[in-house]
C-alpha cells in the first residue's frame, strides 16, 4: 500500500501541545493521526453490522 501526504488545519495550541507530547514519547505524530483514523473506520464497520 503506497503512502499519501496531506494537508490539514488544525488548531495551532492543541497542534503544538500534542507535538510536544509525541517528540517526548518518541512517537511519530502522523502515525498517531493514522491509527486514528483507522480506529475510527472500524468502529463505523463495527456499526454496520449491527444494522
Amino acid at each position: 500500500m503506497g503512502r499519501k501526504t496531506v494537508s490539514l488545519s488544525v488548531d495551532e495550541k492543541i497542534y503544538d501541545e500534542y507535538k510536544k507530547y509525541c517528540d517526548e514519547r518518541g512517537i511519530i505524530l502522523s502515525k498517531q493521526v493514522e491509527m486514528f483514523m483507522k480506529k475510527e473506520l472500524e468502529k463505523i464497520k463495527i456499526g454496520r453490522e449491527y444494522d
